[in-house]
């Protein structure tokens, strides 16, 4: 009996110490934990980014509907991203104590609770009003996503992950566009919104059903203090710091050729019917290959030279749409995407890898700079537009990629020293 005793607790402490590690290691690409995970995180990308920007199909829709100026419409994209940027720290700081998927599940549903509603708006004002709060409401996903997946992933597959993650939130930008563009040439704009939102609503139970449980987060106390003190932490770091100002430079300018890319194309000498106007948002697919191929690049040729060579890919598609040409015009924004998805891939698994610590606190401040340039420089092109038109579009935007290109040059590390060790 005492050998038997003896034996069974050996035999168990055997298991226990050869299963141990394999459960609590970090997720490996091509394991049946990482498959569900990164395929959780693509659906919570395709439900948020796809409700981000379903209005920006409608935007030409809401300026003859209700009369307002182009700018203004666009402010349906804007108040949305730019609240949605001042949620995101004060999000990621909830998540560190209440953790992470129990914020990401309660985002998604208060989001698409407020997207069934925002096409029965009686007023514009109203639509932007609730259009904001959905911006709140959508914050929890981009906050918490990126730290997640630095925290649940082995450092050597993050990029990877990450592009799985970008990709989603591509297809989720395309899905949103699209759906409600099509929908526009069978429906009024609000039923073409509440179609998207439809949508969302089951994509949101999709992602609810398969999202694991954090394994390696522990739920802390959370305080302004410590916040912020992780917050002026990541920015004493130059590498850091580059990066937020790259997804504020990029992101906005991105937003604001999208803004604007549906008037243009509206009018003469192109003319094209809205529902033609709306599958231009296909290119956005142009984004889903390139986000994830440049994660996985970046992880065996390195970070700084995918990024420098998308952030010029930007600039070079940009350029290409100038000519009032409408294969121009598609050529050039497929590049254009291509290189913006890309670059934010690429810089984003960046950050979770350079910090150590307060990493959620960094992601967030990564996502609020890119938000924040959504909201601030997509409002701000609409001057540029009236003023000067697409090339006044073109050279805002210009500057800001080249801004970012020198940025990286100047800042970023040639190597992967600054990556965390293990």
């Amino acid at each position: 009996m005492h050998f038997t005793h003896r034996v069974f607790r050996s035999t168990v402490e055997c298991v226990t110490a050869t299963a141990d590690p394999v459960e609590t290691a970090p997720l490996r690409a091509g394991t049946p934990a990482y498959r569900r995970t990164t395929l959780a995180l693509f659906v919570a990308g395709l439900t948020t980014f796809g409700s981000m920007y379903s209005t920006q199909a409608v935007l030409p829709e809401l300026t003859r509907v209700f009369g307002a100026a182009p700018a203004v419409s666009a402010l349906a994209v804007s108040v949305t991203t730019g609240l949605l940027a001042l949620a995101i720290i004060p999000v990621s700081a909830l998540s560190e104590r209440f953790g992470r998927t129990r914020v990401m599940t309660v985002s998604a549903v208060a989001a698409v609770v407020l997207g069934l509603v925002i096409p029965l708006a009686p007023t514009l004002e109203v639509l932007l009003v609730l259009r904001a709060l959905q911006g709140i409401a959508l914050a929890g996903v981009p906050a918490v996503a990126m730290a997640y997946l630095a925290e649940e992933v082995d450092g050597r597959d993050l990029g990877g992950a990450m592009g799985r993650y970008i990709a989603g939130t591509t297809i989720g930008g395309l899905l949103g566009r699209v759906v409600t563009a099509v929908g526009l040439d069978l429906l009024p704009w609000r039923g073409a919104m509440e179609l998207f939102a439809i949508a969302a609503a089951v994509l949101t139970v999709v992602m609810i059903r398969t999202l694991p449980a954090s394994r390696f987060h522990v739920p802390a106390a959370v305080s302004v203090r410590t916040t912020v003190g992780g917050m002026l932490g990541h920015l004493r770091r130059p590498a850091l710091a580059a990066l937020f100002a790259l997804a504020f430079l990029l992101m906005g300018g991105f937003v604001s050729v999208y803004n604007f890319l549906g008037f243009r194309l509206l009018a003469e000498p192109f003319a094209l019917a809205p529902g033609v106007v709306g599958l231009v948002f296909l290119i956005y697919l142009a984004g889903t290959w390139s986000s994830g191929a440049a994660g996985r690049l970046a992880d065996r040729i390195g970070r700084r030279r995918v990024l420098l060579a998308s952030i010029a890919t930007m600039g070079a598609g940009l350029a290409i749409t100038l000519p009032d040409s409408t294969p121009a015009v598609l050529v050039g924004m497929v590049v254009f995407t291509a290189g913006f998805f890309a670059a934010h891939s690429v810089a984003s698994g960046w950050v979770g890898l350079l910090a150590t610590s307060h990493r959620a606190e960094a992601s967030s401040g990564y996502l609020f700079c890119y938000y924040a340039g959504s909201s601030v420089v997509g409002a701000a092109a609409g001057l540029a537009y009236a003023a000067a038109g697409w090339p006044g579009i073109a050279l805002a935007v210009g500057v800001g990629i080249a801004a970012a290109f020198v940025l990286v040059v100047a800042v970023l590390p040639r190597s992967r020293s600054e990556a965390p060790r293990g």
